[in-house]
């Protein structure tokens, strides 16, 4: 009977199908009979090598690193803004007169008294020359009325000396008490007329103090023409300008002085960290633009929190400098502690809700055991309790590991795409 081809092609394929199952069973079933040293091209099955321990056997390669003591310093980064520790305004001290000549420029460097700028003179040495003039009137006049003074000295003398001479005559019968009255009148009259003639002389002498007293408000006032720097110190802003007429109710000062030069980092920092600051603690500040930090230190902590931001004013005094300038842009490194004691990097310490551990690696061993921290600073964490000297932490990626885990320990300068 014959097959349709269609048939007879399946029955062909089927057959294939079947021998080459066959052939790999028999493969299988023939390599498990060779000996494991014939199959690794060796002719005596005796000389066969043992097969490489499995990666799984050994532990996963992880890079360690040895607690060992470390200095480890505790900073705070700020951020603020330079300011003058204390600026003077300066302004004028006489009304109306004008600008004549301005000497200092912003940025200059003064001392206490320099002249910052002059005002005119003209009016008030107009009034001084008048002052002197009738300084000298009224010198003349005190002495007129001091000669007048003498003569009434003169005449009270010789009254009394007639008084003296009538009362020994009337004794005598020589005159008359008439004419003895008639000059003890006249004693009386050149005994006033002396009064008179002193207080004279004082209100000549009181003229004479006015004008002097006018001429050193003059003298001050001219002073004052003269603006000078009341302390020494940068003029950091000038408002000043030629020809101005100065009035003492501008609100806007001629000149503004940082006092001597003395700028302080304004910075802000969080209520949590305000407890552990303190005047005097050691500061590294670098203003923008510059490449190398200034040694600084706390000056002055705040005294109270802003409510809304939570932040406590911190003031930085730096070393005088003249690149320093009011109003730029700076950041610092506060020093809150320094310690030597046992230290781990800061990837090698973990956190969870019962505290701090490290896996400690013993006997290719993963261990875990908790620890107490201490100072926090540049990459590494001070411990304090739970490590000794030595011992070797898996130093990253800890979290993929377990307790009991099986591992082989690198250390981490030798580790090369371990753990």
């Amino acid at each position: 009977m014959k097959l349709a081809p269609s048939s007879l092609r399946g029955r062909v394929i089927l057959a294939l199908a079947m021998t080459v199952l066959v052939v790999g069973v028999g493969g299988y079933a023939l390599r498990d009979r060779i000996p494991f040293g014939l199959r690794l091209g060796v002719a005596d099955p005796a000389q066969a090598t043992t097969a490489p321990e499995p990666q799984a056997a050994r532990g996963v390669t992880v890079s360690v690193v040895p607690a060992s003591p470390r200095e480890v310093v505790e900073r705070l980064p700020v951020t603020g803004t330079l300011a003058a520790r204390e600026e003077i305004m300066v302004g004028p001290e006489i009304d109306g007169l004008r600008i004549t000549d301005i000497l200092v420029e912003e940025g200059d460097r003064v001392e206490k008294g320099a002249v910052l700028a002059r005002l005119s003179r003209d009016m008030l040495e107009t009034l001084l020359a008048q002052n002197t003039a009738n300084a000298a009137k009224a010198q003349a006049a005190i002495a007129q009325q001091k000669a007048a003074l003498e003569q009434a000295n003169a005449q009270l003398i010789e009254a009394q000396a007639a008084v003296e001479r009538a009362r020994t005559l009337i004794k005598t019968g020589a005159t008359s008490q008439e004419v003895l009255d008639q000059r003890e009148r006249a004693a009386r009259v050149a005994t006033a007329q002396v009064a008179a003639a002193r207080e004279v002389v004082t209100a000549a002498e009181a003229d004479a103090a006015q004008i002097k007293a006018n001429r050193d408000e003059l003298e001050v006032r001219l002073a004052r023409t003269e603006i000078r720097a009341p302390e020494a110190g940068i003029v950091s802003a000038r408002a000043a300008r030629l020809g101005a007429i100065v009035l003492s109710a501008n609100t806007e000062p001629l000149f503004r002085i940082v006092r001597d030069g003395a700028i302080d980092l304004d910075a802000e920092v969080p209520e949590s960290a305000l407890p552990r600051i303190r005047p005097g603690l050691p500061v590294e500040v670098t203003p923008a633009g510059f490449s190398q930090p200034f040694s600084a230190k706390v000056r002055l902590v705040g005294a109270k929190v802003d409510a809304s931001t939570r932040l406590a004013r911190v003031a930085v005094a730096l070393p005088d400098d003249p690149r320093l300038r009011p109003g730029a842009y700076a950041r610092g490194d506060i020093e809150l502690a320094r310690h030597t004691g046992l230290a781990l990097p800061l990837s090698a310490v973990q956190f969870d809700k019962d505290g701090a551990f490290v896996l400690v690696v013993e006997h290719d061993t993963v261990q875990r055991r908790p620890v107490k921290t201490g100072l926090m600073g540049e990459g590494f964490v001070e411990i304090t309790e739970g490590m000794k000297d030595g011992e070797s932490v898996v130093a990253r990626a800890g979290g993929f590991l377990r307790d009991g885990d099986r591992v082989s320990p690198v250390p981490l300068a030798e580790a090369k795409g371990g753990v």
